[in-house]
Order: structure tokens, then C-alpha cells, then sequence
């Protein structure tokens, strides 16, 4: 046996839980008394900027319940999608709350919370089809072009799913959207919140399937390493879920639209 080998079994575990803690966010959260989200404001109603420039939505509550809990103040850190985890990665902010479905593939980057909510993929549809496209399945297509949003479930699973139809990519979910409102998509394949909220907005010209064709599960994500601050972000959404906070956001911003007014 090694002297190391012997000086690792020597030492007490509370010595080691005691250098996992210094190294564990929550611990540099509360040292500095501030919680850094990341997020892409833009996926209604998780988070958006309203009409005075402030990021607002369920996910931007739930991050300010959780600093009022701490007892830190919380600074949001707008990010591009397609760098986000890059930017968690290196440290730009602490957590990343925007919405993200757990995957395989990102969780070989990061650890993800236990889900704090399941959403599906559905498809927006340009007003000229209603009453004639009733399925995603139809939409498999070479006549079609399907609008997704770089980098995200719905532009996977429309990979996937619709391979025989043409795919345009964007950057944001608001020039997609915008594509199909204009005609110049047929359709774009996102979550069904967010198309949801777009349809109620613009009736006359687009509407939605009803009903997703997957399932998936959203949740927050950290740096791989910490199981301190996973223990804590695990049992901070029990605990929302059983005071009833979580079912008070839920329907203010998924059962209601009187936000939609003072959304940009």
C-alpha cells in the first residue's frame, strides 16, 4: 500500500465533504451573495425581455425564488443559445435556467436537476393549412420547409422525424416563427409553450397541432462535479412543488396570458 494510498484512507471524511463544500458553487454563491443564471431570454414564457427591456418569465421567478431563499441577490446573464453550455463551462455564470431538455449528449457536458417540468414538440402551422395538415406526420414532405431553431429538440426531432422535408434553420424561435406567419415556412417545430403562446397572439395567421409528438423533460443544468449544490437544486423543487410556490408560477405564466401585454 502506497503512502498516498495510506494518506487518503487516513483522512477523515469530514475533511473531505469539508473540501468538496469549498469547491461547491452553492458555497461561492453564498460567499459572494449573488446567483448568476443563464438563460436566452427569447422562449416565451420561460423567459423574454417585457416592454421596459427586464427579463421576465417562469424560469426568471423561479431563479428569484431560489436567490430570496438563499438570501443572495440574482443577476441574469443573457446568452446565445447555441454557447450557453460553453459558457456554464466556463464559469460565466452558475447555473443555467432557460428551458433546456435533458439529453444524453448534454449530460455528458453537465449535470442536470431532477425535471421541474415536461413540455412536448409540436409544430406551428402556416394558416393555409388548417383543416388539412392534422398530424407531424404529414409534414414529411419534400413540398414542405420546416423552420426550427439551430441547435434545439425541434430541430433534432425534425431532423429525425421529417428527413424528406426541407429544413431552414435560425438563429432565434422568433425568426422562425416569423417565417411561418409570413408563408415562407410551412411550419415550425418547437415547444409547445412557446408555440402556444405565438398562436394566441396571431390567430389569423398561424395556428397549432394540438397535440405533441414527444415528450420531454426540462431541467437546470451545473457544472459536472458538485453534488452539493445538486443536493440542494433537487430538493429546493421538492420543496417549491409542496409549499405550492411552483403551482402559483405555473399558472401565472402557463394559465394566463395577461403577461402577453407587457411582453416586446
Amino acid at each position: 500500500m502506497t503512502a498516498v494510498l495510506l494518506a487518503l484512507l487516513a483522512t477523515p471524511a469530514s475533511a473531505a465533504d469539508q473540501a468538496l463544500w469549498e469547491k461547491s458553487t452553492l458555497n461561492q454563491i453564498m460567499k459572494r451573495g449573488e446567483l448568476r443564471v443563464g438563460l436566452e431570454a427569447g422562449y416565451m414564457p420561460f423567459e423574454m425581455r417585457d416592454k421596459n427591456g427586464n427579463i421576465i418569465g417562469f424560469d426568471v421567478d423561479l431563479a428569484k425564488k431560489m436567490a430570496s431563499v438563499l438570501k443572495v441577490k440574482v443577476t441574469f446573464v443573457n446568452t446565445q443559445w447555441d454557447g450557453i453550455i460553453p459558457a456554464l463551462l466556463t464559469d460565466k455564470f452558475d447555473i443555467l435556467m432557460s428551458g433546456m431538455t435533458i439529453t444524453p449528449e448534454r449530460n455528458a457536458q453537465v449535470n442536470f436537476s431532477q425535471p421541474y417540468i415536461t413540455v412536448g414538440q409540436t409544430a406551428l402551422l402556416a394558416g393555409k393549412h388548417k383543416g388539412k395538415v392534422l398530424n407531424a406526420k404529414q409534414l414529411d414532405d419534400p413540398k414542405y420547409v420546416i423552420a426550427t431553431k439551430l441547435g434545439t429538440s425541434g430541430d433534432i426531432v425534425s431532423q429525425r422525424l421529417l428527413p424528406r422535408a426541407k429544413i431552414k434553420k435560425f438563429e432565434t424561435e422568433a425568426d422562425a416563427a416569423l417565417e411561418v406567419k409570413n408563408g415562407r415556412a410551412d411550419a415550425f417545430v418547437y415547444d409547445l409553450p412557446y408555440l402556444a403562446v405565438y398562436a394566441n397572439q396571431y390567430p389569423e395567421g398561424v395556428h397549432m397541432l394540438p397535440d405533441p409528438f414527444t415528450k420531454e423533460d426540462l431541467g437546470w443544468a451545473i457544472k459536472k462535479g458538485d453534488p452539493d449544490f445538486l443536493n440542494w437544486l433537487d430538493h429546493f423543487i421538492v420543496a417549491i412543488k409542496n409549499d405550492g410556490t411552483y403551482d402559483v408560477l405555473h399558472n401565472r405564466w402557463f394559465n394566463s396570458t395577461a403577461w402577453l401585454k407587457n411582453v416586446q
